[in-house]
Parts: structure tokens; sequence; C-alpha cells
């Protein structure tokens, strides 16, 4: 994935001269960073508001596989998984730090084009990177983010907010990352088998990018607080649909119906899951890193969503003894299990 042609060793800059080097680009633009980067730590000032903090940790091998992942995406993956978080507590999110861990294969342009990715998302959703840190890893490429925003007290949205007879919502589409997973290890594996076949993702732009350079739903955040709703409970769909769904009824001390019809599946991901022999919908409710909004809201909401065309209202919350079922297309009940994604199988 990365030309080593012209490379330069990071051992030339040493660990300062590498900060220095990759953080001269960065620019500060929000007035609570009081102190970005060149101290022991950053100063911030949230007058008034109530801090969000969110971090994440992402593995060579575990999450992601350098193979068919451009170094530019992962930095940019890198920042948006994490600030979907802050997000996901109806917040704004306005700083980061980045910090890497790297074997000594990397040479300086391959870590530039990291930063540079993580960069051009700092630049899309308005955050500032204030800090981070680098070092050698004998475990391969290690990154870790960590978010920070706010919100106001009476606007943070938990997991556990959600109430009996409210609507459970969903912005965007889902099942297109897991779907262009599938498509990127297919064609690794391709690859891998006879390196001289160019991989062949024509036509498939849209679940590709889903994977390798998706979109936290700050704009979905806004365009709540336009239609003046605030959600009972929130949760960003990064362990699959049905996960996140089980988690809200869980903390809510509620039971929830899904229903299949509802699912919001993009057409391009509906035909590519069956040309994998894959269920559209198993992908929507397991595949995971759609990184879209999961959220509950009053039925007296109901109008001000139902117009909107990157909000689904795709079931309703139910006593808890209920349980947490899906009704299927023909009208069959199943119980909403969740097989998404588990760090630790």
């Amino acid at each position: 994935m990365f030309d080593n042609s012209e490379k330069t060793d990071i051992k030339e800059l040493g660990e300062f001269g590498l900060i220095d080097h990759l953080t001269q680009a960065v620019k500060l633009t929000q007035a609570s960073t009081v102190k970005g980067i060149g101290d022991d730590a950053a100063v911030l000032d949230f007058t008034g508001k109530k801090t969000l903090i969110s971090t994440d940790l992402l593995l060579e091998n575990i999450h992601f596989d350098l193979r068919y992942v451009p170094l530019k995406h992962l930095g940019y993956k890198a920042v948006q998984v994490n600030l979907s978080d802050i997000y996901a507590m109806n917040g704004t999110a306005t700083q980061i730090t980045f910090s890497i861990g790297m074997s000594s294969k990397f040479p300086l342009e391959a870590v530039e084009e990291i930063y540079e990715g993580a960069l051009i998302a700092c630049n899309k959703y308005n955050v500032d990177l204030i800090g981070g840190d680098t070092s050698a890893s004998s475990q391969g490429l290690v990154l870790s983010v960590t978010s920070i925003g706010y919100a106001d007290e009476e606007a943070v949205t938990y997991r556990s907010g959600a109430k009996e007879g409210d609507l459970l919502c969903v912005s965007g589409d889902l099942g297109g990352a897991y779907v262009g997973l599938q498509l990127l290890e297919r064609e690794k594996q391709i690859f891998l088998e006879n390196p001289s076949i160019q991989p062949d993702l024509e036509g498939k732009d849209y679940i590709v990018e889903r994977q390798l350079k998706p979109d936290a739903r700050g704009d979905v955040v806004e365009l709540l607080r336009q239609l003046e709703i605030k959600p009972s409970s929130m949760i960003d769909v990064s362990d699959g649909l049905a996960s996140e769904i089980l988690h809200i009824a869980k903390q809510s001390n509620v039971g929830c119906t899904v229903y299949e019809d509802k699912l919001p599946i993009d057409p391009m991901t509906y035909e590519t899951a069956r040309e994998f022999g894959l269920d559209p919908t198993v992908c929507a409710l397991s595949g995971g890193e759609d990184y879209e909004l999961l959220f509950t809201i009053p039925q007296s909401d109901y109008d001000k969503v139902k117009n909107q065309l990157d909000i689904t209202v795709i079931g309703h919350m139910t006593e808890a003894s209920a349980g947490c079922h899906m009704v299927s297309k023909s009208g069959k009940v199943h119980p909403l299990q969740a097989q998404g994604w588990n760090a630790f199988k």
C-alpha cells in the first residue's frame, strides 16, 4: 500500500523532531482551546458546559489491515470513529489527541500520510489537534485517539433515557461498511493468490468508502437541534445495530420492537450482500462500523422527523418484560440477538 522507494528513516529526526515535524501544520480554531501542542499538557476552557471525553485504540491486524487500508484513510477513520462517540452523547466535538506507535518498518513519509488523514478529519469536523504521543512499537501499528467535546447539561444524552412508547430512529443506512469489508477481504485473497491481478472494486465505491472512510454524524446532531428534538437516548452504531439496540434497552430498562422492512439499506449494500450469499438484514443488524446514530424520541416528535430523508423510524420501545424482538417482512416475530463485533473473539 505504501511506496518505500524514497523513504526517510524516523531515527534521523528522533521523537521530538518527529513531533515537531508532524505538528507544524496544526492550526487551532476552537475558542475553548487555551493551549494546544507545545507544553506539558493542553489547556481547555469549557465555561458553563459539561465536558465529554472518549478514547479509542486501533491495533494493526485487529482493527485494520494495511494490505488494503490506505494510511491516509486510516488516519482519517481513527479520528472520526472517536468523534462519533461525542456526537452520540448529543455533544459538540472540539479537540482530539492523536498518539501513534509504529515499528521501524515505517518511514517518515508513511507517518506523514497517517497524520495528513487525521488533519483532514480535524478540518472537516472543526476540531483542534491539541496533543498526543509517538512511540516505537514491536507489535505493529498502534493508534490511540482521545476526543473531547462539550454539551449543555440538559442536552447531554445517555443510553439510559429511553421510555416505553418512544420511537426508535436511526440515521443514514446500515450494513454498508460490513459488506464493503467483505469485498475488500475477497480482493485481498485474490491478490495474495495471484499478485498480478488488480483489485476489482469498480462500481462499488459507496460501500468501500463506508468501510475505509466513514463519516461521523455530527450533522445529524445539528439537525436534531434545528428540529428542536432532544433524544431520550442515543448511541452510535459501531458494533452492529442489534447490539446497540440491546445496549439502549438494557440501560433504559425497556424492551423494543424493530421492523425488518423499516431498516434502511442502500441498494448497493443489498445487491452486493446477495452476491456474497449474505442476508442484507443480517448485515444491517450485525455488521457494525456504520457509525450512524441510533436514538429514541417521544412519539410527540414524530411529525418533526417523518419527512427527514436521513432519519428512519425503525421501531418503538416497549415494556421491559416484553423483551427485544424483530418483526420480519413476513410478519414473524424473532428475538433480537447481538452478533456484532467482539474485540476479544
